[in-house]
């Protein structure tokens, strides 16, 4: 039976630990990683801008012995009106697994009920299971474990506010979000969670002695008409020293990039002692390496 990972929801908890004691063990290893993957090959079909996640995703398979062949939407016949199922069924016969960076959720759900092979979720609107994935890792890292802390999520209740708020509900640990008035996330996803998980309306009962201070953009792509009108509803939830300072002493900060230093964070905290942000995204290529192989080889 195929693997697919959609949302993290997908996951057991024993997994996801798993999935991060491998991406750690292959942190270790750097470029003496077993090249479990030779000879498989990976599609990347990307409608979205990326940095880190396409690097990070071509980069693990390379490292792990396979290939990658690139595919943005207009390249394929999909542009063209042919169908996610007969496209799904024609790159199955090419390619091993296939990780989709796209707008609607609904078209990577359908690409993995029609291919029979691996589906990964490389962001949707709706979820961004990996970068959580790779968050946690960094998490563990920095406290070595979720037992009894606490997470603050600072600003737009996003995709990735999402997949934090599935990871919590599977592991445990203290969530509180805070979002302005029209930005939460979504009720039927919030209707799911569990007690340890929380939305508060001022950012600072968030942070107080918080563990974790966590934020995003507070314009995703796609967002761009709203620009304007989101800065103003959103500049009481900047990420500053005067915030982060109501944080336990031993804090981190992370923000999962591109950052719009001067709105959701400021610079001062972006580069400052707290933040683990740029550890935070060289951990994607680990957590990747780790996801490659649990959805190929097990």
């Amino acid at each position: 039976m195929k693997r697919d990972l959609l949302t993290i929801k997908d996951l057991t908890k024993e997994e996801i630990l798993r999935l991060i004691e491998r991406a750690v063990r292959i942190k270790g290893l750097g470029r003496k990683a077993e090249k479990t993957l030779s000879g498989y090959i990976l599609g990347l079909m990307f409608d979205k801008a990326s940095t880190r996640t396409r690097v990070s995703f071509e980069s693990a398979m390379m490292r792990l012995g396979g290939n990658t062949i690139f595919l943005s939407k207009s390249d394929t016949q999909m542009s063209r009106d042919e169908t996610v199922g007969d496209t799904a069924r024609v790159l199955s016969k090419y390619i091993d697994v296939l990780a989709i960076r796209t707008y609607s959720h609904d078209s990577v759900v359908e690409m993995a009920r029609y291919a029979g092979i691996p589906v990964i979720n490389a962001l949707t609107d709706l979820y961004h299971p990996c970068q959580v994935l790779s968050d946690l890792m960094t998490v563990v890292e920095k406290k070595g474990g979720f037992e009894g802390l606490k997470v603050a999520w600072i600003g737009d209740g996003n995709n990735v506010a999402h997949s934090w708020i599935h990871a919590a509900g599977i592991l445990g640990f203290k969530l509180v979000l805070s979002c302005p008035a029209g930005y939460r996330p979504l009720t039927v996803i919030l209707d799911g969670a569990g007690g340890n998980i929380s939305i508060v309306e001022d950012p600072k009962e968030a942070v107080k002695d918080a563990d974790v201070i966590n934020t995003d953009v507070w314009t995703s792509m796609g967002q761009e008409a709203q620009r304007a009108q989101r800065k103003a509803d959103f500049k009481d939830f900047q990420l500053n020293q005067r915030l982060v300072g109501l944080a336990k002493p031993d804090a981190i900060v992370m923000h999962c990039l591109p950052a719009h230093r001067g709105e959701e964070i400021t610079s001062e905290v972006l580069d400052g002692p707290r933040s683990v942000v740029f550890d935070q995204a060289e951990n994607k290529l680990y957590l990747h390496q780790a996801v490659l192989e649990w959805v190929l080889v097990g």
